[in-house]
């Protein structure tokens, strides 16, 4: 069996040292990963957060008319042409009868 010991490691973007922890070096392991990581946590953020558009992940939220009531409504995602839209009152309301029947 492997023992682990924290190892000192200097990040490719900023050239700053961080630790590569023992358990970190473990979860790696256990994962098959191969490389050991090349950036500290907050370069690592940085570059996720340049990838995936910026601002990290982006909720969407979208104001509709609920089909069944026509109240206006805002939903966590982008309607489907031709789908029905619910409130969330007219959607727990279809939930509920749902696993009843």
């Amino acid at each position: 069996m492997v023992e682990y010991k924290d190892r000192v490691l200097k990040c490719v973007d900023c050239g700053a040292e961080f630790i590569f922890t023992a358990g970190e070096q473990l979860f790696f392991a256990d994962k098959n990963f191969k490389n050991e990581p090349k950036r500290c946590k907050a370069c690592k953020g940085k570059r996720n957060a340049a990838l995936s558009g910026g601002s990290g992940y982006m909720k969407v939220e979208t104001t509709t008319v609920c089909s069944e009531c026509g109240k206006e409504t805002t939903v966590p995602f982008k309607p489907t042409q031709g789908r029905p839209v619910f409130c969330r009152e007219c959607f727990q309301q279809r939930r509920s009868t749902s696993a009843t029947v």
